[in-house]
């Protein structure tokens, strides 16, 4: 897993963007909120994403999974390395971090974002 590798698996995702923010972290989000974080320079973590709170809780009982810098208060956990976890698991967390974040935008937005999504070819 690498960073290329993580944008190509949140960039599948409809209507997510990426941003560089904080000097090196490449954010992704949907709808304007961030569902997923990984810095382009070295750091302690490489990778940071929102989970529920019966996943926080069991993702940071397991080695290499760490509450997330700053973030961990809205349930966000870090990868310490990126052996950490399989990646189809990281594929398929990334996936619900996505679905959470979009969960919690307005509907309106929500609404927006369907629409834009009709008549698109996948």
């Amino acid at each position: 897993m690498d960073v290329e590798w993580i944008r190509r698996v949140c960039m599948a995702f409809p209507h997510a963007t990426e941003q560089v923010l904080w000097g090196a972290d490449l954010v992704f989000k949907i709808g304007g909120k961030m569902f997923a974080a990984a810095p382009l320079e070295p750091a302690p973590v490489c990778l940071s994403f929102k989970c529920t709170p019966e996943q926080f809780a069991e993702l940071t009982e397991r080695p290499g999974v760490i509450p997330a810098p700053y973030s961990a208060r809205a349930h966000w956990v870090a990868l310490e390395s990126e052996d950490a976890l399989p990646r189809a698991e990281i594929r398929e967390l990334l996936g619900q971090s996505y679905g959470l974040v979009l969960a919690r935008l307005p509907k309106k937005r929500q609404a927006e974002l369907q629409a834009g999504q009709k008549g698109r070819k996948v």
